[in-house]
């Protein structure tokens, strides 16, 4: 099948991924849509929100419409990086590796910030490299690989909060809100209610590499490239005197890197063949508010990574 053809199967397919998410999941748009450009992007999100908000269930109804294997940890002050991984044990006389919850093709990082920092290590090795290494041994993880990590940014005690290296690595960060009232009355009549439903999968493992391929081949223009470059050296451009004032440090290459490649797939989800500056635009807070660190007069002046994005925006 040729790559314009595949693009126009995507198109329909994200509508029907859509459609078969919103079974299980009221409203939300935004957060399912932010997502979808992960998933497809071939990357790993953060999901931040507070209890009850369905960032589980959102995640698990994803993993069952594209037929992927899913696997939930939940991170504990005690979990240790063999928790995550797998250990070798000795049985029969010889040893055998045991496979850990990292097996899967999409894991579920459960308030990722309670564990301690050499466990969460562990598992963002796995998301650089797509495979781990016990007692001496590599074992690959299955593709496609993604890590949906989520966050509580109400209880901070007892936590370890991620370094901004770590949290670079994550192509996302997705702010989960509260629902509008009128969601809020479907979301409590549907969980107090008898419900039949049966999600559909639309797709399958192979078929989502063969997307996330193409979507990489996808051309993009050269000014587009240059304003997603701009975007992202602007936050770190110390003659600026808005960033001298209230930016410690800017968002690095993976910003620019990962502008255009969410674009991509926001450009294909609409049926279009690249992306524009609008794409880039629409994508850039998700992309860059975790790659951006504020100064103390920054956070003083209760400002946040979004005030700094927007900012740039509007200077662009």
């Amino acid at each position: 099948m040729k790559d314009t053809e595949l693009l126009e199967n995507l198109a329909h397919d994200y509508r029907k991924l859509k459609e078969e998410i919103h079974k299980n999941i009221i409203g939300m748009d935004r957060v399912i849509d932010q997502l979808l450009y992960v998933i497809f992007g071939g990357g790993h999100a953060i999901l931040v929100g507070v209890p009850g908000l369905a960032k589980t269930l959102l995640v698990n109804t994803l993993a069952r419409v594209l037929d992927l294997s899913f696997n939930r940890i939940q991170f504990t002050p005690d979990l240790m990086p063999s928790d995550i991984t797998g250990t070798e044990i000795f049985e029969s006389g010889k040893f055998k590796f045991i496979k850990g919850p990292v097996f899967a093709n999409v894991v579920l990082a459960d308030e990722i910030n309670r564990a301690p920092p050499k466990t969460q290590s562990a598992l963002l090795e796995s998301m650089q490299e797509y495979k781990v290494t016990v007692m001496g041994k590599t074992h690959n993880l299955p593709r496609p690989f993604h890590v949906i990590a989520t966050q509580n940014p109400i209880e901070q005690e007892g936590t370890y909060p991620l370094p901004e290296a770590q949290l670079d690595r994550f192509m996302l960060f997705i702010n989960v809100n509260y629902p509008s009232p009128e969601q809020e009355k479907k979301i409590v009549e549907f969980a107090t209610s008898v419900n039949n439903i049966r999600i559909k999968k639309v797709l399958n493992g192979d078929s989502l590499l063969k997307y996330q391929n193409v979507i990489k081949k996808m051309p993009v223009a050269d000014n587009v490239i240059e304003f997603a470059v701009k975007l992202a050296s602007l936050s770190r451009d110390s003659s600026d005197k808005f960033i001298s004032e209230y930016v410690m440090w800017g968002a690095g290459p993976r910003a620019s890197i990962y502008l255009i490649l969410t674009a991509k797939v926001k450009a294909a989800f609409e049926g279009r063949l690249t992306p524009v500056k609008d794409d880039i635009m629409e994508v850039a807070l998700p992309v860059m508010r975790h790659r951006i660190i504020l100064n103390f007069r920054g956070e003083a002046e209760g400002l946040t990574s979004d005030d700094v994005v927007k900012k740039l925006m509007e200077k662009l």
